[in-house]
């Protein structure tokens, strides 16, 4: 039985020397390492009694995300970069290595009090998970969990999520 490290691709000195790219896509492009991705994102959820939302973050949380609020028979919020969603919105800006970047979600996705988890396909720094967090709180909901298919353990993205319960079903010690 083949496991998810058995599809991911790793593209040595991308996007540059001494990077190594664990490209999801190859993932994707093969449906029995697409069902095990979502089989095994699932199992990091558990109940799904203790789960009101499933929230993707732009874009790749969508890919997996949506898979898994269809399986838990749960509503689907996106959460995206700045003007791309028509309604009313919340935003949130974070840094990043060389300035910053904005997410927002609707100010109608959460409501006060759901239990929410929140999904995308790598965990680096944290940082645009941390702001999605941020986001879900100031709408009132809580995050129980943030699953991740992949964790960069060398980028030390846990360190900005202290105080969650972030689960990723494969972890790569480098960057």
């Amino acid at each position: 039985m083949k496991k998810i490290e058995d599809y991911v691709r790793t593209i040595p000195d991308f996007p540059e020397p001494g990077i190594m790219f664990r490209d999801v896509t190859s993932v994707l492009a093969d449906a029995d390492g697409l069902r095990l991705a979502i089989d095994e994102m699932q199992k990091l959820i558990g109940d799904p009694q203790d789960v009101d939302v499933i929230v993707g973050l732009e874009s790749r949380g969508f890919i997996f995300g949506m898979p898994l609020a269809y399986n838990l028979h749960k509503p689907f919020v996106l959460v995206r970069k700045k003007g791309k969603l028509p309604c009313e919105t919340i935003d949130e800006t974070y840094d990043l290595e060389y300035g910053s970047a904005t997410i927002e979600m609707h100010k109608d996705s959460i409501r006060p009090g759901q239990k929410v988890v929140v999904v995308d396909d790598l965990i680096a720094t944290g940082g645009t998970v941390a702001a999605a967090a941020r986001l879900i709180e100031k709408l009132g909901g809580t995050v129980e969990k943030c699953v991740f298919l992949i964790e960069l353990a060398g980028l030390n993205g846990r360190k900005k999520l202290e105080g969650y319960d972030v689960q990723a079903v494969i972890s790569y010690e480098g960057k």
